[in-house]
């Protein structure tokens, strides 16, 4: 269906302001949406801002009600399709075209054939046949791009073949078709190690499905799955969906998502995602995530967006190789004037900075958002690795982050002596095991592990946000919040008061029960602090963090406890979910560079607001979306390690920078004071622009 997504707030003769809602798809790469609508005919520039939803065009001449009509037949189906396609390009080419030898056998066959051939016209005839693609490539970047690092060692092969030193010329050719193999290799080896988290998708899958009043199972293609469908996944098959257990067993292999070397034990209730593997069991899963919003979907959307953004450093190390092009032509002109001698000027012209300055630096990003995908780490990109590096205030939602997230029967109480604290615990886990509630798990898990007795009631009726309603032996069970049942229900709470209060002011979460019209006892749940978040906000200190801080919807005096037990800096309690926003942009104000980290569906406008947004595994669909890092698995050491990598990633950029330019420069220097040949200067450089890119594909390494 054709509908027109543009909507135009603000506009003049040769500018216009458009709203686009096809923005609001996390998925949406803003720069190849800025390339495709760069391409309609008179449209100079494009200035998307996706947060905003806004679109800025320039145009040549006035062209508005030309550009609006044009805009009203985009057809938004069509273009999310025509995006897709070339985010796919994005991914699929980098690697696919494997470098080629073929100028380094030509270059090097010259450099050979030129100490055995003695005639200089065969001699030239060789080696200006080997150079010829190098000088052509350089003439073209001259009159297309202007003064370039092609155009700089262009130049010097063709003033070694116009001195007529075919040696130096042929071992310049020779070095830049060995160094560029070599940088060809590295980005091709580095894209591959990102493809490998792209694999391809599960094509088919099986599906548990009722035909004429009995269940059976079904092939169908993955895209046909919908959330609430079934899916029936054997031993040594792939799951294709995020969801949960409902009925089986299985030894789960997780390493492609979240780096856990060892199978883990997966049951009823608990969850799965995407791109796992079955190595024993049978499951069925119901269907939570499906299609484009599983796991394997969003790695995949998160490498297209990391090959195509740059961050700050590496925009600066661009320009700055751009702006050096010119200083190395004048470096060469001032050793002419002082020399006359074109071999120098050759020599000059290949001390270049750019291929050092502009390859390291993406090689790096691009191996540390490789190796923290294998380590279960999603980074959005190059600019997510910067700010995670040069955040020194972290601000934690406490449950789900700092706490497990999941809610834990810690005591049982019966208020009748008729009812042991067993049964009635039973009775609840019976009346709440079809659900998958955090509390309903919580309390089937608990009978589980005490020897579940399973108590005969009648059909379950679930209200939403309140709790379950049956009957056994024909006298009502009610199970859920105190207002559903004392407000709703109209159950006396009297009579325990002062019970339920004692709980209350542990800091417990209470389940209340009730049996024949009256309360029956209650259920006490907590969410336990992880096992090692104190160790992991301890670590956090040493990579430059300078404060902790908390925010909770939790009472003061329970707040202040889990503070000053895990060591926080600042705790914000009673908070209501529009308040985290406030609190994350306020401590930016205060010049704080803040990362966020949470996993609610309150938590997505602070994940937004904050310098970088951080999701936990088990967080809400939208705050994974909004966040620029999304962990895969639920261990809060994951902030960490993504914190220690890129830390690290960015030392090492530095270094790289730092060695590119010292060492550069020295090179340039000794070239033009005469100290090198142009084969000793292509050597130096080449050698070094080879050793930093060999450095940056290395990448870091955690400690662990």
């Amino acid at each position: 269906m054709s509908i027109n997504s543009f909507r135009k707030v603000h506009g003049t003769s040769f500018r216009a302001r458009y709203k686009f809602e096809l923005l609001s798809d996390e998925y949406l790469d803003e720069n190849i949406l800025k390339n495709y609508l760069e391409k309609i005919e008179h449209v100079t520039s494009v200035r998307i801002n996706k947060k905003a939803k806004s679109i800025i065009f320039t145009f040549d001449e006035d062209v508005c009600e030309v550009i609006e009509d044009k805009l009203a037949c985009v057809n938004a189906d069509e273009l999310l399709s025509s995006l897709d396609e070339e985010a796919a390009v994005c991914v699929s080419c980098v690697s696919d075209e494997e470098p080629s030898l073929k100028p380094l056998i030509y270059a090097s066959s010259a450099l050979v054939s030129e100490r055995f051939i003695k005639n200089d016209f065969i001699n030239a005839a060789i080696s200006s046949s080997a150079a010829t693609p190098l000088l052509i490539e350089g003439t073209q970047e001259l009159f297309k791009e202007g003064l370039t690092s092609r155009v700089l060692e262009s130049a010097a092969v063709g003033i070694s073949l116009f001195r007529k030193d075919y040696l130096a010329a042929n071992s310049t050719n020779a070095m830049l078709a060995l160094g560029e193999y070599i940088e060809e290799t590295t980005v091709h080896r580095s894209d591959d190690l990102l493809k490998e988290l792209a694999k391809p998708n599960v094509k088919e899958a099986w599906l548990e499905k009722e035909v004429d009043g009995k269940l059976v199972e079904t092939l169908v293609d993955t895209d046909t799955i919908e959330v609430g469908d079934i899916v029936v996944v054997s031993a040594g098959s792939t799951v294709p969906v995020d969801g949960h257990i409902v009925n089986g067993s299985a030894s789960v292999n997780q390493v492609s998502m979240t780096g856990e070397a060892e199978p883990v034990k997966k049951q009823r209730g608990d969850r799965v995602i995407s791109g796992t593997v079955l190595e024993e069991g049978r499951l069925k899963i119901w269907a939570e995530q499906v299609g484009a919003n599983t796991a394997t979907q969003r790695i995949k959307h998160y490498i297209e967006n990391s090959l195509n953004e740059k961050s700050l450093v590496q925009l600066k190390a661009t320009k700055l190789a751009d702006k050096l092009v010119p200083v190395t032509l004048g470096l060469a002109g001032v050793s002419y004037v002082m020399s006359k001698d074109f071999e120098r000027v050759a020599s000059v012209l290949q001390a270049d900075y750019s291929c050092a300055l502009k390859l390291a630096t993406p090689v790096a990003f691009k191996s540390t958002i490789s190796k923290a995908g294998h380590e279960g780490i999603m980074i959005k990109g190059a600019k997510s690795i910067e700010a995670l590096s040069s955040a020194d205030t972290f601000i934690f939602d406490k449950t789900g982050t700092l706490t497990q997230g999941d809610l834990e029967v810690v005591d049982v109480q019966s208020f009748n002596e008729n009812w042991t604290e067993e049964e009635v615990l039973n009775l609840s886990a019976s009346t709440e095991e079809h659900y998958f509630h955090p509390v309903a798990e919580a309390v089937v898990k608990a009978a589980k592990k005490r020897g579940f007795v399973h108590m005969h009631h009648e059909e379950v009726e679930f209200i939403v946000a309140h709790g379950v309603k049956t009957e056994v032996n024909g006298k009502a069970v009610i199970i859920g919040s105190r207002h559903f049942l004392e407000d709703d229900e109209k159950i006396d709470f009297s009579a325990h008061q002062e019970k339920i209060d004692k709980k209350l002011d542990e800091g417990k979460t209470l389940l209340y029960i009730a049996y024949n019209n009256e309360l029956l006892g209650t259920i006490s749940l907590v969410d336990q602090i992880r096992h090692n978040t104190k160790e992991s906000l301890e670590k956090l200190r040493e990579f430059g963090v300078k404060k902790l801080v908390m925010l909770t919807g939790d009472v003061d005096k329970k707040a202040q406890s889990v503070a000053k037990e895990l060591g926080i800096d600042e705790v914000y309690s009673e908070l209501l979910p529009s308040d985290k926003a406030s609190i994350v942009k306020k401590m930016m104000e205060e010049g704080n560079k803040v990362a966020f980290v949470g996993d609610g569906i309150n938590d997505a406008p602070a994940l937004i607001s904050a310098h970088v947004g951080i999701s936990m595994s088990k967080g809400a669909d939208i705050a994974k979306a909004t966040a620029d890092v999304s962990l895969l698995k639920d261990d809060i050491a994951a902030v960490v390690e993504a914190k220690e990598l890129a830390h690290k990633t960015m030392k090492l950029i530095n270094t790289n920078f730092n060695a590119t330019v010292g060492i550069n420069s020295a090179i340039l220097a000794g070239a033009t004071f005469g100290a090198f040949s142009p084969i000793v200067t292509a050597f130096l450089h080449n050698g070094t622009t080879i050793g930093l890119l060999l450095n940056s594909i290395r990448g870091v390494k955690l400690n662990k």
